[in-house]
């Protein structure tokens, strides 16, 4: 029985290990769709010129088999119009478009920092020799061409900075009638709001009437951010939500080998792309038709988009159309209050019903303490406290079995040669002694996803980010400096290691300090804030054990490692 207890506790810890290392080293996305609807077909799009040493293009071209492309784009009518960069600021975001299509080709984020470069704001849309990140809309239409991203716009006078006592500032883009159809595109930022009022206006100038469709669309290179780090991975791609598939994640890889799946048509939902603690997102109000759309649109350069169909608009009609375009960090109540399930793009996995609400709990933590590092000491220690019970059922086991560890030694040596003999005469020094071998397993169960939950919060929260702790700590989302945290959280599990009971089999002692030397060696690479907080958990449960210890009247003994003869010999 022993040897089976061992065995369970091997398995959950290797699960754990399987865990951590599945959601380092690759991002699985989603459940799997069980009723996927088919892959849209796109045709094959212009590439454009790509900068030097830089495997992504400098532009975007369609995302769709209907969404024009660049040949079709500018129509010889149109008249030329300088081409021209527009930056507009609020009190949280830097947006920069281009004067061609009225795209967003720049935004930055004025409360952020960037992740390598303190000096620098983190930007989300950006277009340079390193990256290609853009909101593009447009229209497009089975009867002929309509004004789209590559269309030449006019931007109208006005004012770009938001000044104290406006609570918004706005953009505006014309264009020629291209098609009988001119399109009025109005960007309204608004203050503290990472979400852009976007209006669209369809107007019919020609003689005829018209049934254009508008596309809303993120289109952005399939590398991963710079900051990301090599020892792990988090998810960087397009993502699609609906009311009936909920949220669904696509993988560059999958998109460029055409195994892509989304939920096509919906009256809800939006399109995303998401990065670690970062978002961009489309949407639409709810009862809106739109077809979702997801495609390779160029040489390593991919598109999530929206097509919703405007109706017949007829000659002198005007038809409005409007959206929002999030770009900002991934904060829960912010993206909550924006639509529903936008908060999803902030991915927690299977372990979401758990993650929500330690969540909530170390946000308000964060009200009362004002500081993230103490915040996650706090909420270990209620976790702790919540699981009182628990642990002391573990440890009491675990007392008990050491307290008797030197009569199942003596027994297992005097009955070596005999192996049935000696599992009948273990079993009957268990019912003697009130020792259930099992006991210490089942709690560490129980609490098992709790903990994985709360790594998930710590490893996605946009807050841990250039948040201090203290002292050489400076950004909880960064591995420590001088790895002191990585190195008490090593000591401290090697403590835990020798105040349990000692396996009777040489080779399981062997492995019950190499394992969790291993496992600490990851934590180097790990971010401040999960160390700290694995570090509090082991420290509590030290404490913890060695109270029950006492109590228990089993003196703390330490079982140290033996190696070479020291180990043959026992």
């Amino acid at each position: 029985m022993n040897d089976i207890r061992r065995t369970i506790l091997w398995v959950i810890f290797g699960f754990s290990m399987v865990l951590l290392w599945d959601k380092w080293q690759i991002h699985n996305g989603n459940k799997p769709t069980f009723f996927p609807q088919p892959q849209v077909a796109s045709a094959p799009a212009a590439e454009t010129a790509k900068p030097a040493n830089v495997g992504v293009p400098s532009a975007a071209t369609a995302s769709t088999s209907d969404v024009p492309n660049d040949a079709a784009a500018t129509p010889a009518a149109a008249p030329a119009t300088p081409r021209q960069n527009v930056t507009v600021s609020s009190d949280v975001l830097r947006l920069t478009f281009d004067s061609e299509g009225g795209t967003l080709k720049g935004s930055e984020l004025l409360k952020y920092s960037d992740t390598t470069d303190q000096n620098k704001l983190m930007a989300v849309f950006e277009e340079n020799a390193k990256r290609v990140y853009l909101g593009q809309t447009g229209l497009t239409g089975a009867a002929g061409s309509f004004p789209n991203h590559k269309t030449p716009m006019t931007v109208m006078p006005g004012e770009r900075e938001l000044k104290d006592g406006q609570d918004s500032v706005q953009v505006r883009f014309e264009s020629a009638p291209v098609g009988g159809v001119k399109l009025i595109k109005t960007f309204t930022l608004k203050r503290g709001s990472y979400a852009i009022d976007v209006q669209h206006d369809v107007v019919n100038t020609g003689t005829a009437a018209v049934a254009p469709q508008l596309y809303l669309q993120l289109v952005r290179d399939g590398n991963k951010p710079e900051h990301e780090s090599t020892f792990y991975s988090t998810f960087t791609g397009p993502a699609v939500y609906t009311e009936a598939k909920k949220y669904h994640k696509v993988e560059f890889k999958d998109i460029a080998s055409g195994k892509a799946e989304v939920d096509k048509s919906s009256t809800n939902g939006y399109v995303a792309m998401v990065q670690h603690y970062f978002a961009s997102a489309w949407l639409l109000a709810d009862g809106i038709q739109r077809d979702n759309r997801v495609a390779k649109v160029g040489d390593n350069l991919f598109a999530v988009s929206m097509v919703t169909p405007l109706g017949t608009v007829e000659p002198g009609q005007t038809k409005t159309v409007s959206a929002r375009l999030f770009t900002g960090p991934q904060i829960e109540p912010m993206l909550e209050s924006l639509t529903p399930g936008l908060e999803l793009v902030k991915d927690y996995g299977w372990l979401t019903i758990l993650a929500k609400p330690l969540y909530w709990l170390l946000a308000e933590l964060h009200k009362f303490i004002g500081n993230w590092g103490w915040s996650i000491v706090a909420l270990v220690v209620l976790l702790k406290i919540a699981f009182y019970w628990f642990n002391a059922k573990a440890y009491g086991s675990m007392a008990k079995m050491k307290a008797i560890n030197p009569k199942i030694q003596e027994m297992r040596e005097r009955l070596k040669d005999k192996p049935q003999q000696m599992q009948q005469e273990m079993m009957r020094i268990y019912r003697e002694e009130k020792v259930n071998p099992m006991g210490g397993c089942l709690p560490i169960i129980i609490q098992m996803p709790v903990f994985m939950a709360l790594y998930w919060v710590l490893q996605s929260s946009v807050e841990i980010r250039n948040a201090p702790w203290i002292g050489w700590i400076h950004d909880l989302s960064m591995p420590d400096p001088f790895f002191i945290l990585p190195l008490l959280m090593t000591l401290s599990s090697l403590l835990q290691t020798a105040l349990n009971p000692a396996p009777p089999d040489p080779m399981q002692a062997k492995m019950m300090w190499i394992m969790p030397l291993m496992f600490s060696v990851m934590f180097f690479f790990f971010p401040a804030g999960l160390v700290l907080y694995w570090l509090t958990n082991n420290i509590l449960s030290i404490a913890q054990q060695w109270l029950i210890n006492t109590r228990m009247g089993v003196p703390p003994q330490f079982n140290l490692p033996k190696f070479g003869k020291a180990a043959e010999s026992k």
